[in-house]
C-alpha cells in the first residue's frame, strides 16, 4: 500500500462566460479554465488538490492506496470523502473536523500560470500530529508528500515530522508542486525544501518548478545537487520535451508521448501516480531496489508514467487513466515502434 498525504479541497471553476454559454467543465482537482475578469457568471465546485488527484490516480492503476488528510464534516467534505471511496481509495487514515473545507477560486489568464485565491484555515490545513497514527502497518511500503500542504501551517510541520519519522521505514516520495502565490519567501521555502530532501528517496519535480526555485540554473545541475542531499532518484518532467531520470551514476531521458492535448490539468499528478504504480507492481518500492533499477527498467518506469500523464492531457480536467488504458496505449506505441524498425 502507498499512503498519500496532503490536501483535499474544492476548486471553484469558472462555469460560464459573457456569452452565457456553459464553459467546458473540468472533472477534478486543479482544473484550470481560461476566463476574463468579470466574465464569470458562476463557479462549479470540483473536488481537487494535487495529493487527492494522485491518490485517485493510483487507485485507478490498481495500486492499493490510502489517503492521509483531514476533511471537513461539511457537505464539501462529504463530497470529497464520497469521491475517494467511490474510486477505491482506503480511508482509514482520514480524520474529520469542524473546520470548513478549503475552497480555491481559480482564475486563468492566457499565457500565465493559473492564479488561486484560497479560503482561510480549512480542515485540510489543520492536520496535527494527533491526527497521524503513531505507527503505520507493515503493508505501507511507500508514502508520498507534496504540494500546498507542505507550505501552510500547521499541516506543513505535521507532514514534515511524519516524513522524518518514516524515513528508513518505507520509501518516501516527494513532489513539491510549487505554488508561488502561497510562498512569501522563496529563499526560505527553498531552504525548507532542501531539508525535506534529506528524508526523500524519490523526488519528482517539474522543469517549471525548478525554474522558479532556481532561476537561471540548469535543471540537470539542480537534479544532481538534489541527489547529494538524499534522494536515490530525481525525476524532472519537461512537458512536451519528455522527462529525465537522474541517479548518482546516470541520467536517462525519455521522450514525451504524442497526444492531442485537451489541457494539461492533473498531468503531473498522473505522472507521479504512474511512476509509483509501476514501482509497486514490480516490487521495487524500496530505496535499494530503486537504486538497482537497470536502464531498461528505469526507462520502462518513466515511459509508463509519461503515458499516464499523456492520457490525462487528452481529456478535460484531472481525469487520470486506469491500468487498462495505460497498457493499451503502451501496446500501441510498441506496435508503432516495431513497424518503424
Amino acid at each position: 500500500m502507498i499512503v498519500v498525504c496532503g490536501e483535499a479541497l474544492i476548486d471553484m471553476i469558472p462555469g460560464r462566460g459573457r456569452s452565457g454559454r456553459p464553459r467546458r467543465r473540468a472533472l477534478a482537482a486543479g482544473a484550470h479554465l481560461l476566463t476574463r475578469a468579470g466574465a464569470v457568471d458562476a463557479y462549479v465546485p470540483t473536488p481537487g488538490g494535487s495529493p487527492f488527484n494522485l491518490a485517485i490516480g493510483l487507485a485507478r492503476l490498481g495500486t492499493p492506496v490510502s489517503f492521509l488528510s483531514r476533511l471537513s464534516s461539511d457537505r464539501y467534505g462529504e463530497l470529497l470523502l464520497n469521491r475517494l471511496l467511490a474510486e477505491g481509495v482506503d480511508a482509514r487514515f482520514l480524520r474529520r473536523g469542524p473546520e470548513p473545507t478549503t475552497v480555491a477560486f481559480v482564475q486563468d489568464k492566457p499565457g500565465r500560470e493559473p492564479q488561486f485565491r484560497f479560503s482561510e484555515q480549512g480542515a485540510d490545513r489543520n492536520l496535527t500530529l494527533r491526527d497521524v497514527p503513531p505507527a503505520f502497518p507493515p503493508e505501507v511500503l511507500g508514502m508520498h508528500f507534496g504540494s500546498i500542504s507542505l507550505v501552510l501551517e500547521p499541516v506543513a510541520s505535521t507532514l514534515e515530522a511524519c516524513m522524518a519519522r518514516e524515513k528508513g521505514r518505507r520509501l518516501i516520495s516527494l513532489d513539491p508542486n510549487v505554488r508561488p502565490a502561497l510562498i512569501p519567501d522563496r529563499a526560505e521555502y527553498r531552504r525548507r525544501l532542501e531539508g525535506w530532501l534529506r528524508f526523500t528517496d524519490l523526488a519528482k519535480v517539474s522543469r517549471a518548478d525548478l525554474g522558479w526555485l532556481y532561476p537561471r540554473e540548469r535543471p540537470a545541475l539542480v537534479a544532481r545537487r538534489w541527489l547529494e542531499l538524499g534522494p536515490v532518484l530525481v525525476v524532472v518532467t519537461c512537458g512536451a520535451d519528455g522527462c529525465s531520470g537522474f541517479t548518482r551514476s546516470r541520467a536517462l531521458n525519455v521522450p514525451a508521448v504524442s497526444m492531442e492535448v485537451s489541457d494539461t490539468v492533473g498531468a503531473g499528478d498522473s505522472f507521479t501516480a504512474g511512476l509509483l504504480a509501476w514501482l509497486y507492481q514490480r516490487e521495487a518500492l524500496a530505496p535499494p531496489l530503486l537504486a538497482a533499477l537497470s536502464d531498461r527498467e528505469l526507462g520502462a518506469a518513466l515511459g509508463y508514467a509519461a503515458t499516464a500523464a499523456a492520457l490525462t492531457c487528452g481529456r478535460a480536467g484531472a481525469d487520470p487513466p486506469n491500468a487498462v488504458e495505460v497498457e493499451a496505449a503502451l501496446s500501441i506505441r510498441a506496435g508503432d515502434s516495431t513497424l518503424d524498425s
